[in-house]
This record gives C-alpha cells, sequence and structure tokens, in this order.
C-alpha cells in the first residue's frame, strides 16, 4: 500500500511503504514550518572577559595580544613564541548550522495499526524537516539506518542533497517489506551503533533530528546521543503507534516475529502488564533525555504530524 501524494497536511500520513514523489511533495509543508531550533547563542570571544563557551561552534577570527581575562587555553603559543608576547587567538560565532537527520528504518519500525507504519512517519517527518533546513539556507544531510546497515549523506546546501537524503530514506523504506525474517542484530546495539556513527559525522554546532521509535534504547545508546547532545542541538522526535501502548480487547490472536507464528490469548492481566511496560519505558526515555539536555516532540501513525511537530519547533 503505498502513500498517495497530499497537500492536505492537517490529514495522517497514510501507507505502509512511502512513495518518494509523496516525500517530495513534503517540500510544500515545509515552507509553513517555523522550525525555530533551540540553538546555542555563540558570542565573539574578546575584552575582559573569559568567554562562557567552550568553541563548540566557533571559528578562528584572529590572533591578538593576551590581555587579562583570556582564557589560558585560548594563547596561541607560536605567535607568542616568535614576539615575545602572549597572544590569544579570538573567535566568532559560525553563522552556518548545518542540520543533520538521523532517520530509523529498522524492522522495530515496520509496524502501524491505524493510518500508516511508524517507518513511514519518520520518512515523512525527516523529509519535512529537510525541506525545512534547506528553506533556511542551511546545509542538509544525515543518516539512514537500517538493523545491520546505514548510509550517510554529507550536508550540502542544495535541492540535490535533500533529494538525495528523501531518495536513501524511500529505499531503506522499500527494503523493509522485502525482509523475510526478523534480523539477527539486536536493536540496542545497532541503536547504538547508529549514534555513535552520527557522533562521527556531525560537525560540532549542528541541529541534529533523531527521528525514531527509540526501541533498544539502553546505556550504550544513551551514552552515545549524550555525547552528541554536548556539542549539538539534539531534538529526540519518537514515532509511537497506540497498540504499542495499549493491546486489544481479550481474545486470542495470531502473532509472528517473522519466523514463526503462534496464537496469543489476551487477557486483562497480560493487557495491564503490557501498558505498566509501556509506561515504564516511555519515562525512561524521557528522563534519559531530559538529563541530556535533549528536546523531545511525540508523534503518533494516529494523528497528523504536521502541527504538532511545528509546535515542537517553536519553543523559545
Amino acid at each position: 500500500m503505498n502513500s498517495p501524494l497530499r497537500s492536505d497536511f492537517s490529514a495522517p500520513v497514510k501507507g505502509a511503504i512511502v512513495d518518494q514523489q509523496a516525500l517530495i511533495h513534503t517540500r510544500f509543508g515545509a515552507t509553513k514550518l517555523k522550525a525555530t531550533p533551540r540553538r546555542r547563542h555563540f558570542a565573539k570571544q574578546g575584552g575582559n572577559h573569559a568567554s562562557p563557551f567552550k568553541g563548540r561552534g566557533l571559528a578562528f577570527h584572529h590572533v591578538r595580544e593576551y590581555q587579562g581575562g583570556d582564557e589560558i587555553r585560548h594563547i596561541d603559543w607560536r605567535v607568542t613564541a616568535r614576539t615575545a608576547k602572549a597572544h590569544t587567538k579570538i573567535f566568532e560565532e559560525e553563522k552556518e548550522r548545518p542540520v543533520v537527520l538521523c532517520l530509523d528504518q529498522r524492522a522495530s519500525m515496520f509496524f502501524g495499526s491505524r493510518h500508516c507504519f511508524k517507518s513511514v512517519l519518520a520518512c515523512h517527518v525527516a523529509a519535512t524537516l529537510a525541506w525545512a533546513g534547506l528553506e533556511n539556507n542551511d546545509r542538509v544531510g544525515g543518516l539512514v539506518f537500517a538493523d545491520e546497515h546505514h548510509r550517510e549523506v554529507r550536508p550540502r546546501r542544495s535541492h540535490r542533497a535533500v533529494l538525495n537524503f528523501i531518495h536513501t530514506a524511500a529505499e531503506y523504506n522499500q527494503t523493509l517489506s522485502h525482509a523475510s525474517a526478523a534480523p539477527d542484530i539486536a536493536s540496542d546495539q545497532s541503536l547504538a551503533t547508529a549514534f555513535e556513527e552520527m557522533r562521527r559525522i556531525t560537525r560540532p554546532g549542528s541541529t541534529v533530528y533523531v527521528v525514531s521509535d527509540f526501541a533498544g534504547y539502553q546505556r550504550q545508546a544513551e551514552r552515545q546521543l549524550h555525547l552528541m547532545a554536548r556539542h549539538n542541538d539534539v531534538i529526540a522526535i519518537s514515532i509511537s503507534d497506540p497498540m504499542e501502548e495499549s493491546l486489544p480487547a481479550n481474545g486470542n490472536y495470531p502473532v509472528s516475529n517473522g519466523r514463526e507464528r503462534l496464537q496469543m490469548r489476551l487477557t486483562n492481566s497480560l493487557r495491564e502488564q503490557f501498558l505498566n511496560r509501556h509506561r515504564q519505558e516511555s519515562h525512561e526515555l524521557q528522563a534519559s533525555l531530559k538529563r541530556g539536555g535533549i528536546h523531545h516532540i511525540a508523534l503518533s501513525t494516529d494523528a497528523a504530524y504536521f502541527q504538532t511537530l511545528q509546535r515542537g519547533l517553536g519553543r523559545g
């Protein structure tokens, strides 16, 4: 089932597999997306006051004689040795803030019980953010990852870069429907590996959007994400489906993990255990993101994403 082209961004996304043209079409919504990420305000280092910033997002500007209050670690020792006078490096704010997208297309995302699969919604959200970044004259790129592999799209300020990212997202999404079995690799390992790779390709001072269901978000993944947030403005966009929170009514249901098929009998006790576990995992994720200073936006497959995304990005 393919997602049709849509001009009504107030309606939920539909489909089990993305249509690449539909992702390109999100460009029209991106022009209305008032994305104002919480970017850090860097300033020039100078005068008699030590800068509170640690050099993240700062570009070298010039060298001048050392003044009282300058940070010792910014002394230019080569110039100091050559002139016999202490000199310090002066930095200024980097105007450019690359937009880097981390898009989850693992097997856990290939699920949905309402209008669309989580993987499809994630692609639409990422495509919208990519176009919005380009509208803001930012370089746009990122990483699309599955359970056992990933592909990097280098950030560039061009329509071709966004189209390259969209093509990669659609390709990975369509591959999900061809998977005949669940992957052998643990989801927590794949998530941590993806975040580690994101740290490698992301330039300090970037705006990073992580679009994922955060399945398998354990200690290693948390560590990598928190490290990334030290030098970048990270926004976590969690994708969920209503059935992940509440199981259907009591009864017998066929279930499969991609390899085996069996019958499951749902009871009040099992449904309550499922709900409690979901609440605990949600609470732990939100607490972790808060500790890392990471802004969180929650989206669900049963509702339109655009207004929720706009509200989440329109914070002061």
